[in-house]
């Protein structure tokens, strides 16, 4: 993997920073299930070459197989990996990791609706208000500032994160 240059990883980890504070701020979150989709991810990014099990990475997180099996058929079944059965089976990226990007991941697993529900709110200003419009704007914004980064990004600046999921018993 090349390493990046010293201000590419400033500039990473200065959006991570600020990003993870507002979010934390605001009392936005991702879904455990996205939470759990983009870990999946990252463990077979690092684990390139080889096959991984469902059991592995649940056992590597803790999360229970259950939950992760539904997971797991969905990135499969949304392209990001592919799965095999039988003896030799397991699963493993279906695209290098430069082409997974973070905000895509995010939004196909986060879904396509808005940070508030206009719907389902019995809101007399729902037929002339403009703050639905402007939070879309901003969601997409955060999509778009997310897609910046790839999933080889987040293991090219952290070292520790790669040595700890290369090697499970660190």
């Amino acid at each position: 993997m090349p390493i990046l240059k010293r201000r590419s990883l400033k500039k990473i980890d200065s959006h991570t920073s600020s990003a993870h504070t507002a979010l934390k701020r605001s009392g936005m979150q991702l879904s455990r299930f996205t939470d759990y989709s983009l870990r999946v991810l990252l463990y077979l990014a690092i684990n390139d070459g080889r096959r991984s099990t469902l059991h592995e990475i649940a056992e590597f997180y803790p999360i229970s197989v259950e939950h992760l099996r539904k997971v797991v058929h969905e990135l499969s079944r949304s392209g990001y990996i592919n799965t095999y059965r039988g003896k030799n089976g397991g699963m493993e990226l279906a695209l290098a990791p430069k082409d997974i990007a973070i905000g895509k991941v995010i939004k196909h697993f986060e879904g396509h609706t808005s940070f508030i529900d206009c719907d389902r709110l019995s809101c007399k200003l729902a037929p002339v208000c403009t703050l639905k419009s402007v939070l879309m704007v901003g969601q997409e914004a955060l999509y778009d500032k997310l897609n910046e980064f790839s999933l080889a990004d987040l293991l090219e600046s952290k070292p520790k994160m790669v040595k700890v999921l290369a090697n499970p018993i660190y």
